[in-house]
């Protein structure tokens, strides 16, 4: 459980101009990462636009990732989907040696009920020889699944050891942090609230922006961790602008633009999603100048 305490990210997949995949960058941006102090590494989750990677491409990410790792970090991998059976099977033929946990995000596109969440999330903690970070991200999948389902989740498995809580709603993370089991993590899915969530009990987050600036963002969950709130908000604030941006338009595009002005990666994206607009490029790159 401790390996998931502080501060995740949820890697991009690097692309060259013409759409492949930049297994070179990748290395680069899986050390960046070490170097700087982040916890754990998600790899293939919605950031990564596993919408529009090929099973043989997730493959080989997957290998490169555990090759240039090294054991250093906790490695989480995304497989979730609104194809039950498929989640189920694909758990079962995968080959999870190197992978810590799995991230499984909620049904999208099928808006189940919430007993469709929990019979969904039943199956694939009875198939997973891993344990399971719940994944409920509602502007995405265009359904909540409500505290009561997490929860219920929670005591009923053993091996749902963690929510990822994306639903930017404060009184849900409450919720959630008030009624949990003593061991069940909650990890903020939301940049921009993710202090808020540590300092009122939360385990840390899975950063989108953290990986663009790991060292700041993971200094700033371990002080929220740490109790040491004015130190860790005056880094909140000195993010916050950047926090803002990079969901201005789309996400990856927006941490695309913010790795690309980096230097770690270009800022390809596959359709149907486009790259950062001129007009938000120079506003991360500004950004980052006076950063």
């Amino acid at each position: 459980m401790q390996k998931f305490i502080g501060t995740g990210v949820a890697l991009v997949t690097p692309f060259h101009s013409d759409k492949t995949v930049d297994y070179t960058s990748l290395v680069k941006l899986v050390n960046y990462q070490i170097d700087n102090g982040i916890n754990y590494l998600v790899i293939n989750g919605t950031t990564a636009e596993s919408a529009t990677i090929t099973k043989e491409e997730k493959t080989e990410i997957i290998k490169i990732i555990i090759k240039t790792n090294k054991g250093r970090l906790p490695l989480v991998l995304g497989v979730g989907g609104n194809n039950t059976q498929q989640v189920v099977e694909e758990l079962q033929t995968l080959d999870l040696s190197g992978i810590d946990a799995i991230l499984s995000v909620s049904p999208y596109y099928s808006k189940p009920t919430q007993e469709g969440f929990y019979q969904h999330f039943k199956a694939i903690s009875n198939a997973s020889p891993k344990p399971i970070i719940l994944y409920n991200v509602p502007g995405r999948t265009a359904k909540n699944m409500l505290p009561a389902t997490t929860l219920r989740l929670a005591n009923d498995f053993e091996n749902i050891i963690a929510v990822k809580e994306a639903g930017n709603n404060q009184q849900q993370y409450y919720e959630l942090l008030k009624n949990k089991p003593k061991d069940f993590l909650v990890i903020s899915g939301d940049d921009d609230l993710a202090l808020g969530v540590v300092l009122a009990g939360g385990s840390g987050v899975i950063s989108v922006i953290g990986q663009g600036f790991p060292k700041d963002f993971s200094t700033m969950i371990q002080l929220g961790l740490q109790g040491k709130n004015e130190e860790a908000y005056k880094l909140h604030y000195k993010l916050m602008d950047v926090v803002s941006y990079i969901f201005e338009e789309n996400n990856p595009a927006g941490i695309k633009a913010v790795l690309k002005k980096l230097r770690i990666t270009l800022d390809t994206v596959r359709l149907p999603l486009v790259s950062a607009s001129a007009e938000l490029q120079q506003k991360i790159a500004n950004f980052i100048d006076r950063y």
